[in-house]
């Protein structure tokens, strides 16, 4: 007889083997490790570092996080609405910021603009948004992989003088599948493809990343890295071609493309920076997809909010909601902006929804991933107001 209980987040099989927070993916981890191939030499991986992900059982509450309204900007627009934040360790983020500049460095991302990358703080960002870990070298997973993505959206999407030109993008993006998932061995023309991959500093500094990141996961982790990267670019091939076509979308379309090109992203990192693995069946349960999502979308309208001049000041604006709302609408960038906020809110009203519907099911490594999401949309918050990139 089959066994479905393997996808019924209710159904409670007897355990054959350790059971609570994380024994699975320790199991499993240890099972493939003798099938693993090996990674990148130079990927920014530490042995033998202080602290590290926190099991809940060491104190770790796997309690919703309170939310309340917080100013932001200047103060003068209407408040959003956000969890708390969870921690601000400013050594902690410091070590991860200088574990990146190094990467960095040997990656060749950036390369000439040092200094200002370092001072945007991509391992403070990790730091903040990943609360449940005090590892530096985990925490190092999140800042690789976000500034590596932000690195293809500078050099290969939005700024155009650093280069990015909206008829190369879906060839680059193309690429970049490629160096984070190799393809089958095709002889001479994967040699031509390595040798592309190694001239190009994203490209190098993705498959970097996904290096690094594959030493703390699953294999299926790291296909999930994969397969949302490419789902955001999806959305990337869009705005390209609406700025090379010079045709503003209306709001809906770009909310609809939004929607899959959020911090949902970065917020896939939640457990594998925490030392855990949300089992495959619940990431992909509907409610759950759903919470995710509405936190990823809040957070990307909070990236909105705070890009809005540098975005609308390029040669080719970039689609920003605040820019589209006031074009379509008539409206000012002021009454935009206010009308933003409360999509926001209400998109971290429904995610509180949404977690309240999914409180039932018994699973610790769910309710902690989704008190990863507040971390994060509270995080994010705090990062936003004090990075140097969206400061004018």
């Amino acid at each position: 007889m089959l066994d479905f209980s393997a996808f019924d987040p209710s159904a409670t099989p007897v355990p054959a083997g350790p059971t609570g927070l994380g024994a699975y993916t320790l199991s499993l981890r240890s099972a493939l490790r003798p099938y693993r191939p090996g990674f990148e030499e130079g990927d920014g991986h530490e042995d033998g570092v202080p602290g590290g992900p926190r099991p809940s059982g060491g104190g770790l509450s796997l309690a919703p996080l309170a939310c309340r309204e917080r100013e932001w900007g200047d103060g003068t627009y209407p408040p959003l609405y956000v969890p708390e934040t969870v921690r601000v360790d400013d050594d902690l983020g410091a070590e991860v910021d200088r574990r990146l500049v190094a990467w960095a460095e040997r990656t060749g991302v950036h390369e000439g603009r040092m200094e200002q990358f370092a001072a945007t703080g991509y391992g403070r960002l990790a730091m903040l948004t990943h609360a449940d870990s005090d590892d530096p070298d985990h925490l190092l997973i999140a800042a690789q992989l976000n500034a590596a993505w932000w690195a293809a959206d500078d050099y290969y999407a939005d700024e155009s003088d650093l280069g990015a030109t909206p008829t190369e993008l879906p060839p680059r993006l193309a690429l970049v599948t490629s160096a984070m998932d190799p393809p089958p061995d095709a002889g001479r023309y994967t040699a031509q493809l390595e040798e592309h991959i190694r001239s190009d500093p994203v490209l190098v500094a993705l498959r970097s990343a996904t290096s690094h990141a594959a030493r703390h996961s699953t294999p299926a982790q790291v296909m999930r890295i994969r397969g949302i990267t490419s789902q955001m670019y999806v959305s990337w091939a869009a705005y390209a071609a609406w700025r090379y076509l010079e045709t503003p979308p209306p709001v809906w379309r770009y909310l609809a493309a939004r929607q899959h090109d959020s911090f949902y992203t970065s917020m896939v990192l939640i457990d594998i920076v925490g030392g855990y693995e949300l089992p495959a069946n619940l990431f992909g349960e509907p409610r759950f997809h759903t919470a995710l999502m509405q936190a990823g979308t809040a957070s990307v309208l909070v990236n909105d909010l705070h890009s809005v001049e540098r975005e609308a000041a390029d040669e080719l604006p970039d689609s920003n909601v605040i820019l589209l709302m006031a074009a379509e609408e008539g409206c000012s960038i002021r009454e935009a902006t206010e009308r933003t906020v409360h999509l926001h809110n209400h998109f971290v009203r429904g995610f509180e929804q949404s977690q309240r519907s999914l409180a039932a099911l018994p699973s610790p490594e769910l309710k902690r991933f989704l008190r990863g999401a507040q971390a994060w949309m509270a995080g994010g918050l705090e990062w936003h107001q004090s990075t140097s990139r969206y400061q004018s």
